[in-house]
């Protein structure tokens, strides 16, 4: 298989991952449009780097979360350097919510909006229902790391929905 087929593979098959970091760092459509961008470049240039002992997507993970913190933090300094992505891989509808789910979502999104960059990662993953170890993988921590920042931010959160 040719490295573009294999790439339009791998980002058809895993855009669920993508889309849903994506949507966790933006807010803004032209933002998230250009941090699409930015991750596609980025697996399209690491494709050749990938390490089969890592769950591809453990590698897709950690490849969207590096890019996602480096584009929150940077600001940008012309919308003139983009090229508009023609593709369309990532086109991807959510399920309808039902309002029950919304509410949950809007108070989770919520919460999740408030943590730093890193913290938003760490959460996001572990929502996600990834284990300790694989979290640890993609962000580059300890195991022992990784369950003491979660319970530290479970802990925050029951303190800012009690108030």
């Amino acid at each position: 298989m040719s490295k573009k087929a294999t790439f339009i593979d791998i980002v058809e098959k895993h855009k669920g991952i993508l889309y849903k970091v994506i949507t966790m760092y933006c807010a803004d459509y032209e933002d998230r449009k250009d941090l699409e961008q930015e991750i596609l470049i980025q697996i399209w240039k690491s494709l050749d780097t990938y390490n089969d002992t890592y769950a591809l997507s453990t590698w897709l993970y950690r490849i969207a979360m590096n890019v996602s913190i480096s584009h929150y933090r940077k600001v940008f300094k012309t919308k003139g350097n983009t090229v508009t992505l023609e593709t369309g891989l990532l086109e991807f509808t959510p399920a309808p919510e039902t309002s029950e789910r919304s509410y949950e979502q809007e108070v989770l999104s919520r919460l999740l909006k408030d943590l730093n960059e890193f913290d938003k990662a760490l959460m996001f993953l572990y929502l996600e229902d990834k284990d300790h170890e694989v979290i640890a993988d993609i962000l580059g921590i300890t195991k022992t790391n990784v369950a003491t920042k979660i319970n530290r931010i479970k802990n925050r959160w029951k303190q800012q929905l009690a108030s």
